[in-house]
């Protein structure tokens, strides 16, 4: 970051959420860097940036889309990069319609299942492959399964590279952001022509050959139901410039807290298992090869090529000796997916009785979730309750004190569920690793013993597992022999028999069965179990049987890229893709800019860093026709995980609501979509529930009833949902109480008061909290209408030092259908002066709402294309069929 020579902040409130790593934009800036900042509210970040822009919320593409505009329109872009590097020149299937020809909605649309079939979106001669069903897709969050790889796709494909064909990605690319013009923007956005020009200069300027533009979001971005595509239009504009795999370039996910990274690396998700191997469908994968073969997408580019090795040292680390070739080395011990098991579903069946029990370990659902009433019902209609934490945390005493409590909804003394809380050690009183934001992992050592009863999370696995298989040791019933044969043999230390960390650690990286040598890199996996690896992409963190998470060289004894401090996957690659910091013929695009290069002499790739390509792979090389995976890489093919070598600029497959982000408005939005008469994602994910409840937007009537805007985020000074922070003496007192920020004029129309109180009204909950009267919030005007938003910090509960009341008990759970996160950063509400009502009456007061707002079994509809919108220069009226004849007045 410090190497770049522009930073665009969007999505994040980088200097109080991740106040340590602000450091390097601060540094940056000192090196002559511009700083921008696009916020809905201003904030320490937009203060400590050259340039604030105040955007509304849930608007981003639209802003983004003019960026990628304004490239396009200058020819601004990185053109030898571009053609190169990236899918441009590549050309789509004839059968492909854009948003811009209907309404909103892309080519292959089915309005009964609110899904896409892809087939049309495919590049041309390979429409066969995009017949998948991307309605199951949806439930199984399969966007996730692409984090670390691109989507199947053949990797022949025919190339137009002067970018003229008219069906080339680069001309589509043209087409489909035209109408995204400064003055769409500022009727979308509400940033001001000039506003919106500064950042487009900026970006353009600081970038391409001699210069890098860095892309900076967090959470801001990825919880909204276009979260996906929001990272999607950012990466199009960085590698239309030319930003991706140098110094000073690239995008910078900020994740929540520490090891979020890791979480998804070696993951606490339903549908992925380590190194972002999918886990099976019970339909679709019946055998281990038809599981490999949806991995490895025969005939593609790239390292998933070799898939079955890295599924087979995981099932070997897994199960051990009893994991051979003869049994497909266990792979019917692992759990299939029949549908979505993702938490807002587990919730709603927990409120139907479908959920016996329940772990909660790191999250405190009844404050930190969407939906905190779904949460707390569902967890009060369980058998048992098992949470592990460091406080007495609101999703453990929700059955005496929650607000249900209060309404009636929950009685204590009926309340079924029966909770177990079990203290948990914190990170200071257990070693281990995190896995940060950049994919770096770093050990940490235990420096006190942790107090009483409380045990690390490897601790209670561990016992957990031990005791389950003892009992089950005599069982001969087929359906235990995955426990039971599972490899549960890790050495223990201490009076409390703590597993060993390091050796789990080991086995993660993988080692030779026979002699327990580790491995140093995943290349190193065989497919015939004669190795095992935990996951494959943490191969090489215990290379030469050396720790190399916990390396910790001081900066002023190694160069700038620091590679011995810690390590990061893969290899210890700390720029992803940098193949592509060099030209096709492997120098260096610029001096200022040399990161890694093709050394002639020695026959070998070399540089600053790890070089993320073959080592001795040539730029002149050029595959067999016939060649597949690894080998079918060219060697001017930087983007290796990817089935055609190449940055995709056009998403032909792996996102299913479309090839290209497009504007849509949030789920709950005060004004209709001004480009489309489609109004929101119509492939979003929904549960259509009395108890989950959607505010109704345009083009539906009774909008007004929730006319304004709100957002949530986090305080410097507390910690996600709370209970680490609001016990604390010293951050309780520096942030005590529950508050919403409004601006002026809102606080005048509504009869606010400056530390008076206030309360919030959504059809699911209300919220009540002081008010804080403050310029940092500027209602914006959008199709001539004046849209005030307002803000609230959601780390307040009813436990700890410091209450408040949870401001996620505004949201529903409507989510993203790509990877299931919830639109939880924008949704309309109501507020008024004073309290809010006590006891049974609140369930009045929000029924009234519900009532006026027309929500009465009533569900906001999927499809509004063809309603006649107010889409710009006219294009509101669209066909009335859909391409594959779906009335296009029907309601899903």
């Amino acid at each position: 970051m410090l190497n770049s020579d522009c930073v665009i902040i969007q999505g994040s409130n980088m200097a109080e959420a991740h106040p340590v790593g602000f450091q390097w934009v601060m540094e940056a800036k000192e090196r002559g860097a511009k700083i921008i900042h696009v916020d809905p509210r201003f904030t320490r970040t937009s203060a400590l940036a050259d340039t604030y822009v105040p955007i509304r919320a849930g608007t981003d593409i639209a802003f983004l889309g003019g960026i990628v505009r304004y490239i396009l329109e200058n020819e601004l872009d990185f053109r030898e990069y571009v053609v190169a590097y990236t899918n441009a020149a590549t050309i789509v299937s004839e059968d492909f319609q854009d948003t811009e020809d209907l309404d909103g909605l892309f080519s292959g649309y089915n309005p009964d299942r609110t899904s896409y079939a892809q087939s049309s979106w495919q590049y041309a001669g390979q429409e066969d492959d995009g017949g998948n069903d991307t309605a199951t897709e949806r439930d199984s969050a399969a966007g996730l399964r692409h984090e670390s790889h691109g989507p199947p796709v053949s990797r022949q494909a025919e190339r137009d590279e002067t970018l003229q064909h008219p069906r080339c990605v680069y001309q589509i690319l043209r087409r489909h952001y035209a109408r995204y013009t400064p003055e769409l923007v500022e009727r979308v956005c509400g940033v001001p022509r000039e506003k919106f020009e500064e950042v487009a200069r900026a970006w353009a300027e600081n970038s391409k050959r001699d210069r890098t533009t860095m892309l900076v979001y967090s959470v801001g971005w990825t919880q909204h139901s276009v979260g996906v595509q929001y990272i999607r239009t950012g990466a199009i504009i960085q590698l239309l410039l030319g930003n991706i795999g140098r110094p000073g370039g690239g995008i910078l996910a900020l994740r929540g807290h520490a090891s979020i990274q890791g979480s998804t690396d070696i993951p606490t998700l339903f549908n992925l298992l380590p190194g972002y191997l999918p886990m099976p469908n019970h339909m679709e994968h019946p055998t281990f090869d038809k599981w490999i073969e949806s991995i490895q997408h025969p005939g593609q580019k790239g390292f998933w090529g070799n898939a079955r090795a890295y599924a087979v040292n995981l099932l070997k680390a897994y199960w051990g000796a009893a994991a051979t070739p003869e049994n497909d080395f266990c792979y019917d011990y692992v759990p299939r997916m029949s549908g979505d098991h993702g938490t807002y579903q587990t919730v709603f069946n927990m409120i139907d009785g479908k959920v016996k029990g329940y772990f909660l370990l790191g999250q405190n659902p009844a404050v930190g979730s969407a939906h905190g009433r779904a949460q707390r019902l569902g967890m009060a209609n369980l058998d048992w309750l098992v949470v592990r934490d460091l406080f007495m945390i609101e999703s453990a005493t929700f059955w005496k004190d929650s607000r249900e409590v209060e309404t009636g909804e929950i009685a204590p003394e009926r309340c079924r569920t029966e909770v177990f809380f079990l203290p948990a050690a914190s990170h200071v009183e257990k070693p281990g690793t995190f896995t940060q934001t950049q994919r770096m992992l770093q050990w940490r050592e235990k420096a006190v013993e942790a107090p009483g009863d409380c045990r690390s999370e490897l601790w209670f696995f561990y016992h957990l597992g031990r005791i389950i298989r003892g009992k089950l040791a005599g069982s001969t019933r087929p359906r235990d022999r995955a426990l039971l044969d599972l490899a549960w043999d890790y050495p223990t230390e201490g009076p409390h028999a703590e597993p060993e960390a390091e050796a789990v650690l080991r086995e993660i990286n993988g080692y030779e069965v026979a002699t327990r040598r580790p491995l140093n890199s995943f290349v190193e996996m065989k497919d015939d179990g004669s190795t095992l690896g935990g996951c494959w992409i943490y191969t090489g963190v215990f290379a030469d049987g050396v720790n190399q998470a916990a390396r910790r060289k001081p900066g002023g004894e190694q160069n700038w890229v620091a590679a011995e401090w810690g390590w990061a996957w893969p290899l210890n690659r700390r720029i992803l893709y940098n193949r592509a910091s060099a030209d096709p013929e492997g120098r260096p695009w610029s001096e200022r800019k040399r990161y890694v290069w093709w050394d002639e002499e020695r026959g070998e790739w070399t540089g600053h860093d790890v070089p993320d390509f073959e080592k001795t792979k040539p730029p002149s090389y050029r595959p067999d026709p016939d060649a597949t995976g690894v080998a079918a890489l060219a060697g001017d093919d930087p983007f290796i995980m990817q089935g055609d070598g190449k940055g995709w600029l056009y998403a032909p497959s792996g996102i299913l609501d479309g090839p290209l982000p497009t504007h849509y408005e949030p789920v709950e939005s005060p004004i209709r979509n001004p480009l489309y008469g489609q109004q929101a994602n119509p492939v979003r994910k929904t549960y259509d529930r009395p108890d989950n409840p959607t505010n109704p937007s345009p083009p539906d009537p009774h909008a007004d009833v929730f006319p304004y805007v709100f957002t949530v985020s986090r305080l410097t000074e507390h910690h996600t949902a709370g209970a680490m922070s609001r016990n604390v003496r010293y951050l309780a007192e520096l942030q005590p109480e529950m508050f919403v920020e409004v601006g002026p004029e809102l606080a005048v129309e509504r009869g606010l008061t400056h530390l008076g109180w206030a309360h919030l009204v959504t059809s699911r909950g209300v919220v009540e909290a002081r008010v804080m009267v403050t310029d940092r919030l500027t209602p914006l005007r959008i199709e001539g209408r004046l849209i005030h938003q307002v803000w609230l910090p959601y780390h307040f509960g009813g436990n700890g030092l410091v209450q408040g009341e949870p401001a996620n008990d505004l949201f529903g759970a409507t989510l993203d259908p790509n990877v299931l996160i919830q639109e939880s950063k924008v949704g309309t509400c109501d507020i008024r002066a004073g309290h809010r009502p006590r006891g049974p009456e609140l369930l009045d007061y929000l029924a009234d709402y519900r009532r006026r707002a027309g929500l009465d079994g009533h569900y906001p509809p999927i499809l509004t294309a063809g309603r006649g919108g107010t889409g710009a220069d006219g294009a509101g009226e669209a066909p009335g069929q859909l391409p594959d004849g779906g009335d296009t007045e029907r309601e899903a």
